[in-house]
């Protein structure tokens, strides 16, 4: 008996051993194909992580294809890279990298990982000092045409009735400036269907200097409302939180940037929007038809649905779905051509996007 029950003891010992091995196997080999890595944000940042998240959900979930995203433990090249070796080892084929907090550890990264394709959004690699830019044959670069974004916003808003508008920008990098100069020209362009006269357009214009929210941002547009500001684009990262703190207050429109910020503020009318999950899931399914654009640095614009207005949530009074199909189709065609196409365009004076209808103020 003793000898029965120390065999028995020993089955079941080496079969609890085999089932735990097995399981540990298991959970070795479980990969994921398509990865996310957030910056510093979380999933659901209601911004470029969500946004792209929701491309590549959208995708995977089509094809039934494995996938999951990760989060770094602080924002910084170095834990960038640990976070997307993470995803390496996880067995992702496809790295989806949302933000240009991403340019350089992505310029890194594609050449430890040359079996491994990234996605950068928003981005085009680069070194740390800026000295060498490089977009390997697995990388491809994702960017805007934020000027066409920033002329639906402009157009509908004096479309809609508004006409003393101003713009609150944050620093004056090239993707701020193509908004701005984007939303004159696009006021400009309904000012002059509707027949107005000249000077019926007013925009006060000014950078921040940065992309925080501060007091000094809140209070300049205050001001401007006080003293008849209708509507702010507020473009700049938290800098729109501060002119949407600015409107609550005095009963003012806000137009926000890159997503839907409707949720953000009540103030909110529109937003001028970036289409990160259509961008995020053309450059998947290009992968996986055997095209992936490695090497290139593409411009999602109207023509490719990579610019818009959040038609649903949207708050015009008269503005409607048939005037903004009207006029966005002029924008995929090119009968109203992009007022900035060069993606390095350097500050320049926005009074010279206007031409006869809009006077810009330049607020120092």
């Amino acid at each position: 008996m003793k000898k029965t029950g120390l065999i028995l003891l020993a089955f079941f010992v080496l079969a609890a051993a085999g089932g735990c091995s097995r399981r540990q196997q298991s959970a070795a080999v479980e990969t994921f194909e398509l990865a996310l890595v957030t910056d510093v944000g979380t999933i659901d940042d209601k911004s470029f992580n969500q946004g792209s998240w929701e491309g590549l959900v959208k995708y995977a979930r089509e094809k039934n294809i494995s996938h999951k995203y990760y989060q770094p433990a602080e924002q910084s090249d170095d834990a960038y890279l640990t976070t997307i070796a993470l995803a390496v080892r996880g067995g992702a084929k496809v790295i989806v990298t949302p933000g240009f907090l991403f340019e350089v550890p992505v310029f890194i990264a594609q050449d430890r990982y040359p079996d491994v394709r990234f996605i950068l959004v928003d981005g085009s690699p680069h070194s740390q000092d800026y000295s060498e830019f490089k977009t390997g044959n697995n990388t491809v670069g994702i960017a805007y045409a934020e000027d066409q974004a920033g002329f639906l916003a402009g157009y509908a808003a004096v479309k809609d009735g508004y006409r003393r508008l101003g713009f609150v920008g944050g620093m004056a990098v090239p993707a701020v400036i193509r908004y701005g100069y984007g939303f004159i020209q696009g006021a400009e362009y309904a000012a002059q269907e509707l027949r107005l006269a000249s000077g019926s357009i007013t925009v006060n214009y000014h950078y921040t200097g940065g992309f925080a929210a501060t007091p000094e941002a809140k209070t300049l547009s205050a001001s401007w409302y006080n003293n008849g500001v209708e509507v702010i684009f507020g473009c700049g990262g938290a800098v729109g939180n501060s002119v949407m703190a600015a409107a609550e207050e005095t009963g003012k429109a806000v137009i926000g940037v890159d997503v839907d910020q409707s949720g953000e503020s009540a103030s909110v009318i529109s937003s001028a929007m970036k289409e990160l999950s259509n961008s995020v899931y053309a450059c998947i399914a290009d992968y996986y038809a055997g095209r992936f654009p490695g090497g290139q640095n593409l411009v999602f614009s109207a023509a490719n649905d990579g610019v818009g207005l959040p038609l649903t949530s949207s708050k015009w009074k008269t503005f409607d779905v048939s005037a903004y199909n009207a006029v966005f189709s002029k924008l995929v065609d090119g009968s109203i051509p992009r007022i900035l196409e060069d993606p390095s365009v350097e500050a320049g004076s926005p009074s010279a996007v206007s031409v006869r209808i809009t006077r810009v103020t330049e607020v120092k």
